[in-house]
């Protein structure tokens, strides 16, 4: 699979709920750079993320668009997410069910045919004034 269908794939298992999916896509030794937190590596520590993410948010991912360098082992997305903020994430805003569409990006190194990386970037302040409100 090339790169830029590797990256579709894995946005596609994002939108249809299928974090299993999502995990096949990945390198064993996985880095996720999160928009705030710590680096986590390991197909592990990711499934962990998407469980947490899965209970506090429900997202999905439109208007994407995906680059790829011609190596083919760097990619970069930007797409738009649509959310519902469900249960209170700690630190963040208290969740009533509000909803947000914020801008976002994703990198990724690609290794072995999977990804190797995920950094994601969002505008943190921008979904905290959408929650807010």
């Amino acid at each position: 699979m090339d790169t830029k269908t590797l990256i579709a794939a894995y946005f596609e298992a994002f939108n249809a709920g299928q974090t299993d999916r999502m995990l096949d896509l990945l390198h064993d030794e996985v880095e996720h750079h999160v928009n705030e937190g710590q680096i986590r590596r390991g197909k592990d520590l990711f499934a962990q993320f998407n469980a947490h993410m899965t209970r506090c948010y429900r997202e999905n991912l439109t208007d994407i668009v995906v680059f790829a360098n011609e190596d083919g082992d760097r990619a970069a997305a930007e797409f738009v997410v649509n959310g519902s903020y469900l249960e209170t994430d700690e630190g963040l805003p208290k969740a009533n069910g509000q909803t947000y569409r914020l801008p976002a990006g994703s990198f990724f190194t690609i290794r072995d045919g999977k990804i190797a990386r995920v950094t994601t970037y969002y505008n943190l302040a921008d979904w905290v004034r959408q929650v807010n409100q």
